[in-house]
């Protein structure tokens, strides 16, 4: 579930920053509510994801398809130029996402910091590991 709510949390994020260009500085109203309310939306999305993710792992995923859903984006709504560079750094980007997948998969999503965190817990009640 953690998955979903990172997927959302980014679709919020992809609709912060087009928002945000439309909102001429913010001001025109109703660009300017969509970019609050889907900042707000991708934050809270972003919070329940992290509950089960590293925070590592959740947000670099997270700003990752930010950026390449508003750049592909960005380019079909506004037009704006996408060239080799651009599309290398989206292999890169995706490759980066997907390892970090991967990388939470294999290890079951425990992280360093939840066995220094067990190990604290067994230090303070005196059992041994």
């Amino acid at each position: 579930m953690a998955w979903i709510h990172l997927l959302v949390a980014a679709v919020f994020e992809v609709v912060f920053a087009l928002a945000t260009n439309a909102t001429d500085g913010f001001t025109r109203l109703w660009p300017s509510l969509l970019t609050a309310g889907a900042a707000a939306g991708g934050i809270f999305f972003l919070s329940l994801a992290l509950r089960t993710l590293d925070v590592g792992v959740g947000y670099t995923v997270w700003t990752g398809i930010g950026s390449v859903g508003t750049v592909v984006l960005g380019s079909v709504i506004f037009d704006e130029p996408v060239n080799a560079w651009k599309v290398l750094a989206f292999v890169l980007i995706i490759g980066g996402v997907l390892g970090l997948k991967l990388a939470d998969r294999f290890t079951g999503g425990a992280s360093v910091a939840d066995g220094a965190a067990a190990g604290r817990r067994t230090a303070s009640t005196g059992a041994s590991a």
